[in-house]
């Protein structure tokens, strides 16, 4: 059978993403005291069962929210609810019973599947004296728990074991030590060559990333609003386009940091910065209707400062200029691309509107193009002599302070395929002193390489490696 889905629902601030933190393994789901936080919803493999199963970590049901999302997280939750093969119902055992619980507990008798009552917050023995009010909700199974502390998570995986048996669910393998330690979040994972790639949709706020995602899915998948920050969690979605797999990271929009007026949206943010860093390749979102502004070349330097794989979205290019020929359109965009993002020269252009559903062919066959031309390099000879006859070309200045000018004694490549499915290349060049080699020089030798390397979208990264010991 197909891998059971649970479903975690409740209302604002019982504690679901932190129980779902706990059975997945890893900390996905952001979370904190404000209500209403978790908005879209979050799937992950659940680790602390015996079979394979998928967690669903919900929008709080009924909730009131001040920003105007209350009907769209209901919604997001009832699609949960329909595709569930079972439910953990969570209530925080040491508040009483709300009319939302009740209300929720109505709907979910409803329900054909099996219900799990999850009293949590449940940090001390004390607070399971408790349990003769939640009785009252009408269901058989019941679990206390404290995703804080992680009290209570042995009886619920073995819960949720009956449950998945019954339900016909495959076995797990074995897992390590390390897959099955629930606060343990390498950034580095090892992947196999053909696991699907890790695609980060990032860029600024309402620059159209949910949307983008939607538009690739064909389905309302994330909340989508015209109101900034919609987007919280880094959501993970996997996606099978044209026989190839992807795992599609939907990002919270990064504002600059001065414009980051609450705890939660730097919470975001940090999760955008490291869906970049996790990433195989990333979809730097623009705005066009806006242009290229300067909080979307903080975030393309976040990307080149990590050495990311990068192809640039061009969004809403149908509001732009939209009277003008198309052709003319076009390479208006990509000079205006060229000019702002110049530091992300190696990276393509595609240009779509998510609005309308266009171009979207055009990302993946980019994304497949730059996978299948990362590994296009030089050997250690053609590297060699290609970067001897730029230094000919082009010879290196006398550094003002040391006196001295650049010596390349001899390069080559490193690449670590461990850790991605588009591996980039490091050219390492043992030199006289790695403090000779400014950034123009070094931009020089790059376009030098590029010229003569076909590999579009992705980066070159050069290491230097002094002769000489040096004090920095």
């Amino acid at each position: 059978m197909s891998c059971p889905t649970i479903a975690i629902v409740g209302r604002p601030n019982v504690g679901k993403s932190a129980i779902f933190n706990r059975m997945v393994g890893r900390r996905i789901a952001i979370v904190h005291d404000q209500p209403g936080v978790t908005r879209d919803r979050l799937c992950a493999p659940i680790r602390i069962t015996d079979y394979d199963a998928l967690a669903v970590d919900t929008g709080g049901i009924g909730s009131t929210l001040d920003d105007g999302f209350a009907a769209q997280v209901a919604r997001e939750a009832d699609i949960a609810l329909n595709a569930a093969d079972c439910i953990m119902f969570v209530c925080d055992c040491r508040d009483h019973l709300t009319p939302i619980d009740k209300a929720i507990a109505e709907q979910l008798h409803k329900s054909s599947v099996p219900v799990l009552l999850v009293l949590n917050k449940a940090d001390t023995e004390k607070q399971e004296l408790n349990l003769g009010e939640f009785t009252g909700l009408g269901f058989e199974s019941y679990v206390f728990t404290s995703a804080a502390h992680g009290r209570g998570f042995h009886e619920l995986a073995a819960k949720l074991n009956a449950v998945l048996k019954s339900l016909g669910a495959d076995a797990k393998q074995a897992e390590s030590d390390a897959d099955a330690n629930p606060e343990e979040e390498p950034d580095r994972e090892e992947v196999a060559k053909d696991s699907p790639i890790r695609v980060a949709v990032v860029g600024k706020p309402n620059a159209g990333k949910s949307s983008l995602v939607n538009a690739i899915l064909n389905d309302r998948r994330t909340i989508v609003s015209e109101v900034a920050g919609t987007t919280r969690d880094a959501i993970d979605i996997p996606y099978t386009h044209d026989g190839h797999g992807y795992v599609l990271i939907d990002t919270a929009g990064m504002r600059p940091r001065n414009k980051r007026d609450t705890s939660v949206e730097v919470f975001s943010a940090m999760r955008s910065e490291k869906a970049i860093r996790r990433a195989d390749i990333c979809l730097l979102v623009i705005d066009m209707a806006a242009g290229v502004t300067q909080q979307d070349r903080r975030i393309g330097s976040i990307i080149a400062k990590e050495s990311k794989p990068c192809i640039i979205i061009v969004n809403k290019f149908d509001l732009y200029c939209p009277d003008a020929p198309m052709s003319a359109r076009k390479d208006a965009v990509k000079e205006h691309i060229a000019e702002n993002l110049f530091f992300l020269d190696y990276a393509p252009v595609s240009i779509v509107s998510a609005k309308e559903g266009t171009g979207l062919e055009g990302i993946f066959k980019a994304i497949q193009r730059v996978k299948a031309e990362a590994c296009n390099m030089p050997g250690t000879g053609e590297l060699n002599r290609l970067l001897q006859r730029a230094m000919e070309m082009n010879p290196p200045g006398q550094h003002r302070v040391l006196k001295k000018r650049l010596k390349l004694f001899y390069a080559t490549t490193a690449l670590n395929e461990k850790y991605t499915t588009i591996p980039v290349p490091t050219y390492v060049l043992f030199v006289n002193d790695k403090r000779l080699l400014p950034d123009s020089y070094a931009q020089y030798l790059r376009n030098a390489i590029r010229k003569r390397i076909k590999a579009a979208g992705v980066p070159i990264v050069l290491s230097p490696r002094s002769r000489v010991r040096n004090n920095d």
